[in-house]
C-alpha cells in the first residue's frame, strides 16, 4: 500500500457488481478508490484533499485489473487482490488499513482485536473511525471488522452489503474447506 508523490491524474470509471454499481479510480501509482456509487461524489472529494490534479473519465489498466480480480472474488475464485493500491490517509489510519489487510478471507476481527493488533488497545473508536475512511472498500476489508460481541456494527456501504460479503467468503470457504463428496470414505478403506 503506497503513499500519494505529489499530483496525479485520477482516472476513473464505474464497475457493475453483483452488489451494485461501484465506482473506481486510479492513478499511474494503484487503485485509489473502490466505492458504492451512492457515496462516490463524497469520497473522490476526500481524495482529492490527498491527490491534486484533474479527474478524468477514462478506463485505465489498473481499473481493468480491478474489475476482472471484483468479478473473480464475487465468483468465489479469488481470495486476495494483487492491484496495486494506494491508500493516502492519516499514519494511524494506514496502520488501521494495513492490518486489515492482514484479515484472512472468510474471517473476521473485532475493533478491539484490530486496536490491540496496532498497539492502541484502547483505540477502538479510532479504529471505527478509520475504517469508515476506507476508500478501497472490498481490497482493503473494512467488511471483516465487527464488534466485540459478534454484531455486525456499520458499513459504508450498508449492513445488507457487509451482509452479503461476509457470508460469500464463509461460503467459499467452507466449499474449499469441505472433504471431497462421493467416492470412498478413506476413514472405512
Amino acid at each position: 500500500m503506497m503513499e500519494p508523490h505529489g499530483p496525479a491524474e485520477i482516472s476513473w470509471t464505474h464497475l457493475e457488481t453483483p452488489l451494485g454499481p461501484m465506482v473506481a479510480a486510479a492513478t499511474a501509482q494503484g487503485l485509489c478508490l473502490l466505492t458504492f456509487a451512492e457515496e462516490a461524489a463524497e469520497a473522490l472529494a476526500r481524495l482529492r484533499r490527498y491527490i491534486p490534479g484533474p479527474v478524468i473519465d477514462r478506463w485505465h489498466p489498473l481499473l481493468e485489473q480491478t474489475q476482472e480480480e471484483l468479478t473473480q472474488y464475487f465468483t468465489g475464485q479469488r481470495r486476495t487482490f494483487s492491484v496495486p493500491l494506494l491508500a493516502p490517509g492519516t499514519p494511524f489510519e494506514r496502520r488501521v488499513w494495513s492490518e486489515l489487510l492482514r484479515i484472512p478471507y472468510g474471517e473476521t476481527r473485532s475493533y478491539k482485536e484490530i486496536a490491540a493488533a496496532i498497539g492502541r488497545p484502547g483505540a477502538m473508536r479510532a479504529v471505527g473511525l478509520a475504517n469508515g475512511r476506507n476508500r478501497i472498500a472490498i481490497i482493503i476489508p473494512c467488511h471483516r471488522v465487527i464488534q466485540h460481541d459478534g454484531r455486525l456494527g456499520g458499513y459504508g456501504g450498508g449492513i445488507g452489503r457487509k451482509e452479503y460479503l461476509l457470508d460469500l467468503e464463509r461460503r467459499a470457504r467452507a466449499q474449499t474447506e469441505a472433504p471431497p463428496s462421493g467416492g470412498e470414505n478413506p476413514a472405512q478403506a
